[in-house]
């Protein structure tokens, strides 16, 4: 008979997610079992698959656990393949550890993750988490996508995971495009990227915070409501295009709700909320 495991959906700013608790690392979900729990129609529904295991019981949490971070957040993408980080994952796995009592974080909670231990403290909307250096490809790439009438240029940005942020010059134009179909990049990152599509509010900066809007298409999922390093990476781009008077700190706007983003030295940091929905339990495929 299948087995059957327990689950908890949750999610920040309508980013969604299936978390299974694995603390001593007994699962091996299979890239096909992942997909079947986050398809929409035939399993839970989901942006991707967060399954919570102790550093110690994951052979890619070792830097983690020697660091000091218990839990470690193996992420998966809803077509159930390996990612580096998510940002409002971090929030809804912080959220879990918090409510079903596995973590505290009076000062603070560390999670380790593929791209390294994350740090979470509290904020005025929910968690802020600290996603680390980050850094902006010198060179452009250039980006084709369903709606836009010509390629447009886009900046790379590494935060953790890798970007592309495209800048568009109207509301209108970014409703326009066409997320159902995956964008082109040229050249083609080896490991592929997210696609960040960003447009400036008017006035760009307001009382020293700037704002932009922005959507999405995430590797290895498609467009979701929001995506946390993507809403970093986006901020970090117009920043960069804004030149040395763009200011730390960002609100961004997704389908899915509001995020914040701060600059900190050589870090960036993301606010956001987070919630957990429902619990059950699912027989896997």
């Amino acid at each position: 008979m299948p087995r059957t495991v327990p689950f908890t959906k949750g999610h920040g700013t309508g980013n969604d997610f299936v978390l299974i608790a694995d603390p001593d690392g007994e699962l091996d979900l299979t890239d096909d079992q992942v997909a079947a729990l986050c398809d929409r129609h035939f399993g839970i529904g989901a942006d991707g698959m967060l399954r919570v295991v102790r550093s110690t019981a994951i052979d890619e949490g070792a830097a983690a656990a020697a660091s000091g971070a218990e839990w470690f957040m193996d992420y998966r993408n809803a077509d159930g393949s390996k990612a580096e980080m998510c940002g409002n994952g971090t929030r809804v796995f912080a959220r879990y550890l918090l409510e079903t009592g596995l973590a505290g974080i009076d000062d603070g909670l560390s999670i380790g993750t593929r791209a390294g231990v994350k740090r979470l403290t509290r904020s005025d909307d929910g968690f802020e988490v600290d996603l680390g250096p980050f850094a902006i490809a010198p060179d452009e790439t250039l980006v084709r996508a369903r709606g836009l009438p010509v390629a447009r240029p886009g900046v790379g940005v590494d935060v953790g995971n890798p970007h592309v942020v495209v800048a568009l010059s109207s509301v209108s134009e970014l409703a326009d495009l066409d997320l159902a179909y995956q964008p082109l990049l040229d050249p083609a990152p080896r490991a592929g990227a997210n696609v960040e599509f960003v447009v400036p509010e008017d006035p760009l900066v307001r009382d020293g915070v700037g704002a932009i809007r922005m959507r999405v298409f995430e590797r290895g999922v498609g467009e979701t409501l929001s995506c946390g390093t993507g809403v970093a990476a986006a901020a970090l781009a117009v920043r960069h295009w804004a030149g040395a008077a763009a200011p730390d700190r960002w609100i961004v706007d997704v389908p899915g709700g509001r995020l914040g983003v701060r600059v900190s030295g050589e870090s960036v940091l993301l606010s956001g909320p987070a919630s957990l929905v429902y619990t059950g339990e699912v027989a896997l495929a």
